[in-house]
């Protein structure tokens, strides 16, 4: 994660079509807070996620319904987490005749399936199944702008989190190829090129897959390395308070390496080796 954040404000149209409101909840896993964006230019927008249900994000919104003299059609929610659905009751109590979007939905929500369109005034949005950080995760195309909402899979500053690597990696790589223009992110500012940066990404990953397996291939004794372990090697400049979240990721990056068939797990516990050398 970034250590320095630059300052993102409660309010800020992004251009004709887009504009931001923060969800109220900076932390140092949400950044400076949820990017909750409201779309479109005429008397109906989309809403493309609902913060954590925090009152300053809820009054944020109607001030911006209020002066933009719009309406809320549909949400659409990036992924299950609290911070991103969080508030959906508070929407709903302003607006009832709102319409809730999301993938693998809840009672209630509607289905968004990969590829499915979504249109107001001024905003077309393509539906984008990229599962990785969460199963039901979904990025939407802007296609007035050629520009892409990355929700948790890309953020503005620093690098995201994962529940299956792999698969992250695979929802990646389709997303460098989506669009041509930037990236509105789910944390933190603006992404002026949305490839570039998730080229960045991309290239990130594969170098602590490197890491990891050489740093497992350094023991000439090969002893095991539990994903710890390997956090104090490679992550050793790194803040102690985000070696945790840290050793959750090399551990996915283990499962990874295991099901490229790279290095074993011990049975009975959570110590790994390299499988061969070669694979360095």
């Amino acid at each position: 994660m970034a250590t320095q954040l630059v300052h993102i404000p409660e309010i800020e149209r992004l251009s004709p079509a887009v504009i931001r409101i923060l969800g109220g909840n900076p932390s140092k896993f949400a950044l400076q807070g949820t990017n909750t964006y409201l779309l479109g230019t005429g008397p109906k927008r989309l809403l493309i996620d609902t913060g954590e249900g925090k009152p300053s994000w809820i009054a944020a919104l109607k001030k911006t319904l209020e002066e933009e003299k719009a309406s809320i059609q549909t949400a659409l929610l990036t992924h299950w987490h609290h911070d991103h659905t969080g508030g959906v009751g508070q929407l709903l109590e302003h607006s009832p005749q709102t319409a809730i979007y999301k993938n693998q939905p809840t009672e209630g929500q509607l289905d968004i399936s990969d590829g499915q369109k979504f249109e107001v005034e001024g905003a077309t949005l393509t539906a984008v199944h990229t599962p990785g950080h969460t199963v039901d995760h979904m990025a939407f195309i802007l296609q007035e702008e050629d520009a892409l909402f990355t929700g948790d899979n890309v953020l503005g500053q620093g690098t995201s989190v994962f529940e299956d690597l792999g698969t992250y990696l695979k929802s990646l790589a389709k997303m460098e190829k989506l669009v041509g223009g930037r990236a509105y992110p789910a944390h933190g500012p603006v992404l002026p090129q949305a490839s570039a940066t998730i080229a960045e990404y991309i290239s990130h990953r594969h170098q602590r897959e490197q890491q990891v397996l050489q740093t497992l291939g350094s023991d000439k004794d090969r002893r095991l390395w539990t994903p710890m372990d390997l956090v104090k090697v490679i992550y050793r400049d790194v803040p102690e308070a985000l070696h945790v979240p840290a050793a959750n990721g090399v551990a996915q990056i283990l499962r990874k390496l295991r099901d490229d068939d790279k290095v074993i797990l011990e049975e009975g516990g959570d110590a790994w080796r390299l499988k061969d050398r070669s694979s360095l």
